[in-house]
């Protein structure tokens, strides 16, 4: 089946099954993988320099750049909370607070128009004062007080950070705290003097895909390099986690070795002994209360009874550890339905369902030994997000809602209870009253139907004159749900533009089988709905092929290279942002390794052989017309490496291909790491676009 699945791969993109692996050094620019050489850096310089000198000259360069700066700056944001003991916070920033500010009020304070904030740390100052870049990566707070939280900032961007402890009283870091060095560490409180953490313990102690293999218990006052070793997984894992779940007085730790990106081996620690928890490696984990829910990724059977990939299911977690096998189901699937996101109170569990990307929220909790179910009513518009205000205390969260032409709102919910209290709501960067909404589908090469969105100007005339630009992702089972568009809205409906989310295979719109259905030998599902959909837009006379253009990062950025390598007749412009391009080596950059369960292996001859059929820098070509492209990157991107992009740019330049590329210095995956950088990249995409396909 593998090899027939392989064969029609071939046919599909108009390939010959490759032969002998071609040795790696006859790659011409792997010199361009020296990340911050000099001479990389100097070309990376002249490419940008092409960049702004062709894109600050149109009309519309310094316009959007105005625009955006007003957007991204304005206090009519809406600033979105996570509360630590008594207060709210929020990471801010704003045309003043460049690099942002970690700031926070009380629940009663953020209620009103204009809450009282104090400010606890000041990024652009602590920066200033270090001689650093900082970029906010979050923090973690000791529960239930949050008087002391360890905070991660990255420098530039990148995923790797240092781990500092911080005191919210004195707002003050600690002295002789807790801190850590550059690395991707993950820090968990057990008490006030000690943490679990899983980080670079020096020689072996990190998977090859870069991220820590070994969790260690560290005492206050000790050297991390004396810290007990909790548990070890292999070189070969993608990473090891330590977590924390339950209800106030009955917090549980736990050990996660992932295995690869979708596969979990989970042990409960009691006592300083670990108990494996023995679930589908595959199967999604949470803990509500003292029941366990597991989300399973494939069909299961247990208890002599099967269970459908998708389901959540219900137990007892000591009866399961005790050898229990019945479960209750609180959700089970449809053809169009999938569980989109598990949030977990104090008391209940609130379900989120995609019924054909439209979602709806069920409440589900736990009474006299019996799980009973209520629908929560919720706005009828696109996109619902679910958050625990602090599923250890209370039943409290914050509901979120936005669609592509309504304004991001947020309101105060709590179980039980279907009355909400409105605490915020962005104003509109837009007038929404000119555009409509619509659905539609396309009908991919081998039948499967895809839905997708399209927001234009409804007056727009349908004579395929529309410029209109195609988003997708299509990957690691992440949906690509309606959002706001804000700066999109303003800096493209309002110039006559069209925008379309496409909700292709290999992302999670419809659940687990949505997703497995296009990864490894079966990848090429994904670009061929992506296909199905641009040729669907050309049909219905939306758009045209001199009109079209595609956009995507990361794993879309591969979509966005397939795409145009495959059918470059479609389109009339690309923008492939931090992207993956070369996928004979990916595995083999920074953090390649953890991917190969979606994308297969390329030192595997047979994996390879369906690797080398998409693999853009691989099939890109001297004798055909691309589209214009603009690819982009981030140097200090320790996730995709920015050897994708500059390759790519240098192979098509070497053919004669006409593209652009810019560069960030800063931004890591992101691609930006200030709100300067954010409104300079938006700026730098639209300019672009509007310049292509008008």
């Amino acid at each position: 089946m593998r090899l027939f699945a392989s064969v029609c791969v071939a046919l599909l993109v108009g390939a010959v099954v490759p032969g002998p692996v071609r040795a790696q050094e006859e790659d011409p620019y792997l010199w361009l993988e020296d990340v911050k050489g000099e001479r990389p850096m100097a070309w990376v310089k002249e490419r940008n320099d092409e960049m702004f000198r062709e894109l600050k000259a149109t009309p519309d360069f310094q316009p959007l750049h105005d625009r955006a700066a007003k957007i991204l700056g304005t206090v009519t944001r809406l600033p979105a909370v996570t509360r630590h003991g008594a207060f709210v916070y929020n990471f801010w920033t704003d045309a003043n607070h460049v690099r942002g500010i970690w700031r926070r009020t009380t629940l009663q304070q953020y209620r009103r128009t204009a809450p009282a904030w104090e400010t606890v740390i000041d990024l652009d100052r602590l920066g200033a004062d270090e001689g650093e870049k900082w970029v906010w990566h979050g923090a973690e707070c000791l529960a239930p007080k949050a008087e002391r939280c360890v905070v991660m900032l990255s420098r530039g961007g990148g995923d790797a950070h240092v781990v500092r402890e911080f005191d919210t009283v004195t707002r003050r870091f600690v002295d002789d705290g807790f801190a850590l060095p550059d690395g991707k560490s993950q820090v968990k409180w057990l008490t006030r003097d000690t943490l679990l953490v899983a980080a670079d313990a020096g020689p072996g102690s990190l998977t090859k895909a870069g991220y820590p293999r070994v969790i260690k218990e560290w005492r206050r006052g000790t050297p991390f390099g004396q810290a007990v070793t909790v548990f070890e997984g292999q070189e070969a894992d993608m990473s090891v986690q330590a977590e924390t779940a339950g209800t106030a007085g009955r917090e549980r730790q736990f050990v996660v070795r992932s295995i690869d990106y979708y596969r979990t081996e989970r042990h409960l620690r009691e006592g300083g002994k670990l108990t494996r928890i023995d679930l589908p490696a595959d199967a999604g984990f949470y803990l509500a209360g003292e029941q366990m829910l597991v989300q399973l990724g494939a069909d299961w059977e247990a208890g002599g009874k099967r269970y459908p990939q998708g389901a959540l299911l219900a137990i007892d977690l000591q009866r399961f550890l005790d050898g229990g096998s019945t479960f209750d189901v609180l959700f089970t699937p449809t053809s169009t339905s999938s569980l989109s996101s598990v949030t977990v109170l104090r008391s209940a569990v609130l379900l989120t369902i995609s019924d054909n990307v439209k979602y709806r929220l069920v409440e589900a909790s736990r009474n006299d030994g019996a799980w009973r179910q209520r629908k929560v009513p919720v706005p009828a518009i696109g996109r619902l997000e679910v958050a625990a205000l602090d599923p250890v205390a209370t039943d409290d969260y914050v509901l979120t809602t936005q669609g592509f032409v309504t304004p991001t709102a947020t309101y105060l919910g709590h179980a039980g209870s279907s009355t909400r209290t409105l605490l915020k709501a962005t104003s509109a960067f837009f007038d929404p009253a000119p555009y409509k909404v619509e659905q539609f589908s396309a009908t991919s090469k081998d039948g499967t139907r895809v839905p997708y969105f399209v927001v234009m100007n409804r007056h727009a005339k349908l004579d395929g004159s529309n410029p209109t630009i195609l988003n997708g992702y299509g990957g690691f089972q992440i949906p690509m749900e309606p959002y706001y568009l804000g700066v999109q809205g303003a800096a493209w409906l309002e110039k006559g533009g069209v925008f379309v989310l496409a909700n292709i295979r290999g992302g999670g719109e419809f659940g687990p089988q949505w997703h497995t259905a296009a990864i490894k030998e079966h990848r090429q599902r994904a670009f061929d709905d992506f296909i199905a959909v641009a040729e669907n837009l050309i049909e219905r006379k939306i758009t045209s092929p001199r009109h079209l253009g595609i956009t995507g990062r990361s794993n879309g950025g591969l979509l966005v290279g397939a795409a145009f390598t495959q059918r470059p007749d479609l389109f009339g412009a690309a923008v492939c942002q931090v992207p993956l391009l070369d996928m004979r080596r990916y595995s083999k950059l920074l953090a390649g390794p953890s991917w190969m369960a979606e994308y297969g292996d390329p030192d595997d001859p047979a994996q390879w052989a369906y690797l080398h059929q998409y693999s853009p820098y691989h099939n890109v070509v001297k004798d055909k017309h691309y589209p214009r492209v603009l690819f982009t990157a981030s140097t200090t991107d320790d996730r995709v490496h920015p050897g994708h992009a500059r390759k790519m740019v240098a192979r098509m330049q070497e053919q004669g291909h006409d593209v652009l590329y810019w560069e960030n210095t800063e931004g890591g995956h992101g691609g930006v790491a200030s709100l300067d950088q954010e409104v300079q990249m938006w700026t730098i995409l639209y300019s672009f676009m509007l310049k292509q396909l008008r």
